[in-house]
Order: C-alpha cells, then sequence, then structure tokens
C-alpha cells in the first residue's frame, strides 16, 4: 500500500469520525428523551424516599408543588433559577469540553474559586477605572486564572502522563488552603474583619442587576448574557472549528488523531486551559454578579454540581444550558419545597444524585421507558446512547 493510499485511509476515517461525532452524541434521543425521562424516575423514586421515611402523600404534593412554585411559579422564582444557573451553566461548559476531549477534568471547583479570587482581587486593585473597562477585565482576569491553573494538571498530563483526575483533584485541595491563607492577608482581607473575609468588589467592576427597577430583591444579573454568549461560542467552538474538531478527534480516538498529525500534547492543554478559563469566569460571576466579595468556600460546591450539569447535558452546550437551568430551578425551589412542606432540602441532593445515575445507565432508562424510543431496523430494542 503507497503513501498516498494509507493518507486516503485516514482522511475517510476522520470524516467517518466527524460524521459520528457530530451527529451520534448529538441524537435528540441522546440529547433529550433520555436525560427527560431520567429526571422523571428521579422525582418517582424522590417521592419514594420521602414515602419510605413516613412522609405522608399530601406533604409529598406540597413539596413538588412548592418545587415547581419556587423554580418557574412566579417572576421572583425565575429570577433564582436563573441567578443559581448561570454559573452552572458556565462551569458545566468547560466539563463537558473537556469530555468531549477525552479528559476527566473533575477540577472546575478549584479552577472556579481561583477565578473568582482573581476577580475580586482585581475588583478592588483596579478600583477607579470606568465601569466598561473595569467590569469587561475583572471577568477576563477571572477567566485566566482559572485557565492557567487548569492548564498545571494539562501540562502535567501532557509530559508525565499523570492523571488529569487525580492532578485535578489535588489542585482543588490547594485550591481550598490557597483561598483561606489569601483571605487572611492584609492586602486581600476587608479592614476591621479578623474573620478571612475579602474586600468588596466595587460598583464598576460588578455585573448590574437585570429587575431591580422591578424589584430591588431580584437578583437576576448580566451574567445571564454572558452565559448565552459562552454557549454560541463553545458550541462554535466544538462544532464549527478546526480547534473543536481536533478536541473530540482526539477524544474520540487518540490513535486516529495522532495518525492525523494532530498534537495529542498540545490539544491537552489547551483543551485544561479552555475548560478551566470557563470554570474561572462561573467564579468571576458568581463574585461580581452574586457575592460581592470572596469568603472560604463561597463557591458552595458549584463546580461538583457542574459535572452533573455536563453529564447530563451530553457533554452538549445546548444541553448543559438546560441542564443548568434545571439544577438551578431544583436549588431556587428546593428552598421554597423546605419552607412550604418542612421537606428536608436535603432530598434535592438526592434527586440529582439519582439523575445522575440513570443518565450514566441509558439502557436502564430505556428498558424502564421503551415506547419512548424509536426501535433500531434489526428490531432490537435500543442500546446506550
Amino acid at each position: 500500500m503507497t503513501e498516498r493510499d494509507d493518507l486516503k485511509g485516514v482522511n475517510e476515517r476522520m470524516r467517518a469520525l466527524l460524521a459520528r461525532t457530530t451527529h451520534g452524541r448529538d441524537d435528540f434521543e441522546d440529547l433529550v428523551i433520555v436525560p427527560l425521562f431520567a429526571v422523571v424516575v428521579a422525582l418517582i423514586c424522590g417521592a419514594l424516599i420521602m414515602l419510605a421515611t413516613a412522609v405522608d402523600l399530601p406533604t409529598i404534593g406540597r413539596s413538588f408543588v412548592a418545587l415547581a412554585v419556587g423554580s418557574v411559579g412566579s417572576l421572583s422564582a425565575w429570577s433564582e433559577t436563573l441567578t443559581s444557573a448561570i454559573p452552572l451553566v458556565l462551569a458545566g461548559l468547560g466539563l463537558g469540553l473537556g469530555f468531549r476531549a477525552g479528559l476527566f477534568n473533575i477540577g472546575a471547583e478549584g479552577q472556579l474559586l481561583m477565578g473568582g479570587l482573581a476577580a475580586v482581587m482585581a475588583g478592588f486593585a483596579l478600583e477607579g477605572l470606568p465601569m466598561v473597562i473595569h467590569l469587561p477585565l475583572t471577568l477576563l482576569i477571572g477567566a485566566s486564572v482559572g485557565a492557567a491553573y487548569a492548564a498545571i494538571a494539562g501540562i502535567l498530563k501532557a509530559t508525565t502522563g499523570a492523571h488529569e483526575v487525580i492532578s485535578t483533584i489535588m489542585l482543588n485541595l490547594i485550591s481550598f488552603e490557597l483561598l483561606n491563607w489569601l483571605l487572611r492577608q492584609p492586602w486581600v482581607q476587608r479592614e476591621g474583619r479578623s474573620d478571612p473575609i475579602s474586600k468588596s468588589v466595587p460598583d464598576t467592576a460588578a455585573l448590574p442587576k437585570l429587575l431591580d427597577f422591578i424589584d430591588p430583591n431580584l437578583r437576576l444579573h448580566a451574567g445571564l448574557f454572558v452565559m448565552l454568549v459562552a454557549v454560541f461560542i463553545v458550541w462554535w467552538l466544538l462544532f464549527r472549528s478546526k480547534l473543536g474538531f481536533a478536541f473530540r478527534a482526539s477524544g474520540e480516538n487518540p490513535s486516529a488523531a495522532n495518525y492525523a498529525g494532530m498534537r495529542a500534547p498540545l490539544i491537552i492543554v489547551l483543551a485544561m486551559a479552555t475548560a478551566g478559563a470557563l470554570a474561572g469566569l462561573a467564579g468571576a460571576n458568581q463574585i461580581t454578579g452574586v457575592l460581592g466579595r470572596a469568603s472560604p468556600g463561597f463557591s458552595a460546591g458549584i463546580g461538583f454540581d457542574a459535572i452533573a450539569v455536563a453529564l447530563l447535558g451530553r457533554s452538549h452546550p445546548v444541553g448543559i444550558l438546560f441542564a443548568g437551568i434545571l439544577f438551578g430551578g431544583l436549588e431556587a425551589g428546593g428552598r421554597q419545597m423546605q419552607v412550604d412542606a418542612g421537606v428536608s432540602i436535603d432530598l434535592i441532593s438526592i434527586i440529582q444524585a439519582l439523575i445522575i445515575v440513570f443518565i450514566a445507565a441509558p439502557l436502564l432508562v430505556r428498558a424502564i421507558f421503551p415506547w419512548g424510543f424509536r426501535r433500531p431496523r434489526n428490531g432490537k430494542k435500543g442500546g446506550a446512547a
């Protein structure tokens, strides 16, 4: 076989890979039907768990009504749902991009913390700049620090083969302690405080509220537009750019990608850095749009919840957007459920975990709801998504 024949074979394999990665994973059943049924089964299981813990049926009914009302039942509910969804979607986009590139990055929590802390420091250090410069620069610095922090794991994997799961776990732990230490430094700590609380972000570096003309208590902020732009950019990057194709090709078949001349070490570092930039941007949005300052654990587990969002969204930007809104609604509605029905908010964590269990077992979902899926031409039931 000649070299030209070899090249032709590689090109054919890469075209087949492109068709599979753009259509197979984005199949309607995989992206929509399986996650939808997973949510339904998780809610049913949540009701059964409440029954098993001696919660009566009327209370279960009130709890689910409160969950719906608290998430989408009013303008205030929508405000809280979308406010909670913004950092989840941003961090989930980064994780989903990493998954597409074959990287199981679970360090979004640490990257989010570092990005948020950098945004705080940029906010008060650059005070005096006009908002049109100060705010974008603050967000950019947060994203850049998140990218640099994630790139550490990418460089370790590319140069030494260190598994990104281990390195990102270690980097998460480092970020927790680094945050606590920096918050006690005089140039970061708020004046007159002995506890680890940072100085506040000035108004010129804060994301403006969108609905304060209706009610000052509505927390939805301009990070909503940052989130939507990020969804579009990640979609374009993954499915319309050469770099995105390299990410997906490397994730689907590293050997074929290497054989086609793609530089695997560079792809790993770039994918990790891009994922970290999105997680850092999530932290910067949370600081500049909601919290206004940094404190220990200000991420509140968003980086870990984003893993569930990326999985539920099947690592597709649009799927991650809707998954983030769903999880934001569960968080907002869970608070209302606790107040109205007296049901522990821990149930929301159980429901989220159950969603992931069923998302991870698409064959089980297809077996429970066989009528919801098309039968393949060979007459057998659908396989794994």
